[in-house]
């Protein structure tokens, strides 16, 4: 994110942070004077759901944009979690972002999706 517009938020590891996360995502958009795609919302919700699956304390969420598109990535903050169902890619990408992708590291699971503005 070095270098671009960004933001980041921590939440409780629960189910009900997916909204909370979803509107915040979805304001910073707005206050970067982007439109905020159809769909924007359930796509931040299905990355949050995805980290408060790893059974981590917490789970971090970014938001980055360069040239109207939107990188946003759920940290689960639990190292070494379990592998991630292949499915849930496939679930995810159904969503409508551009891309999305996951990866395991020492920090815990990261799991993301880029949003275009402009589509």
């Amino acid at each position: 994110m070095a270098n671009r517009p960004g933001a980041a938020w921590a939440f409780e590891s629960a189910p009900w942070v997916a909204s909370r996360a979803a509107r915040a995502v979805t304001e910073q958009i707005t206050a970067w004077r982007l439109p905020a795609p159809e769909g924007t919302g359930d796509v931040v919700k299905f990355l949050v759901r995805t980290a408060v699956a790893d059974g981590g304390r917490r789970i971090s969420v970014h938001v980055s944009e360069q040239n109207r598109l939107v990188l946003v990535l759920a940290l689960s903050h639990r190292p070494h979690p379990a592998p991630l169902d292949p499915a849930v890619l496939t679930r995810l990408h159904r969503l409508g972002p551009r891309g999305c992708g996951s990866r395991a590291t020492a920090d815990g699971r990261e799991t993301w999706a880029i949003i275009d503005t402009a589509a």
